[in-house]
């Protein structure tokens, strides 16, 4: 057998793209859900965490430092087979869940970080010219603060995006499930999950030129 039969018999034989297609979709489900509400849920807690009411800095403090320094794996094993075990609750739901906690407490972090890159002066003098605390927030810090979160914010979803690889714990056929499950029925490991990280390569490079292309029209 050659290589083009090895290729078709991995990839297209049997609905192999198909069912890869699938795993992927899956894949990008999870990672932008997860991607949205962890960016959200990431800057309440950055705002707690900033703020001057100490039961919520503490509160978010804590979370931050426990989600963190879990192995997502982990979390997602403890709250599917254990916290929502007897709920009923889908598999997907529940990963969607874990990888928002997961994702917030690093975006939290982030932000916290890139506020403390600023310069406060200029808020002040914003301030003193007449602009709102929005305003200040909104036409000073807030461009200032895209800018410096952008890279840490990109790798971020990037590694949110391989973060996913692991569900098929729980149940979840996602892409690496499918690339598993291909490579044991067709006998061929090491062309299956090259293509499988091919495929996650070229997630990662949409993301970065995204970003770039993101980065360019605002520099226009």
């Amino acid at each position: 057998m050659d290589f083009t039969e090895i290729l078709y018999k991995i990839f297209i034989k049997d609905g192999g793209w198909l069912t890869i297609l699938n795993g992927l979709w899956v894949t990008v489900q999870i990672s932008a859900l997860s991607l949205f509400l962890g960016t959200l849920l990431g800057s309440l807690l950055c705002f707690f965490r900033v703020g001057k009411f100490t039961p919520l800095k503490v509160i978010a403090q804590i979370y931050i430092s426990i989600i963190r320094g879990s192995p997502v794996l982990m979390l997602l094993m403890l709250l599917f087979y254990g916290v929502f075990a007897r709920t009923g609750m889908a598999p997907i739901v529940v990963a969607v869940i874990t990888f928002s906690m997961h994702t917030a407490a690093h975006v939290a972090e982030l932000l916290r970080a890139s506020l403390m890159a600023l310069d406060k002066g200029q808020v002040e003098a914003a301030r003193t010219l007449g602009f709102s605390k929005w305003q200040a927030f909104q036409l000073v810090t807030l461009p200032q603060l895209a800018k410096i979160a952008r890279p840490v914010y990109q790798s971020t979803v990037v590694n949110l995006i391989q973060w996913t690889s692991v569900v098929g714990y729980v149940t979840i056929t996602d892409l690496t499930r499918v690339i598993n499950n291909i490579a044991s029925r067709t006998m061929q490991p090491m062309i299956t999950i090259t293509g499988g990280m091919i495929i996650y390569l070229a997630l990662s490079y949409l993301v970065y030129g995204a970003f770039h292309l993101t980065e360019r029209r605002r520099a226009q």
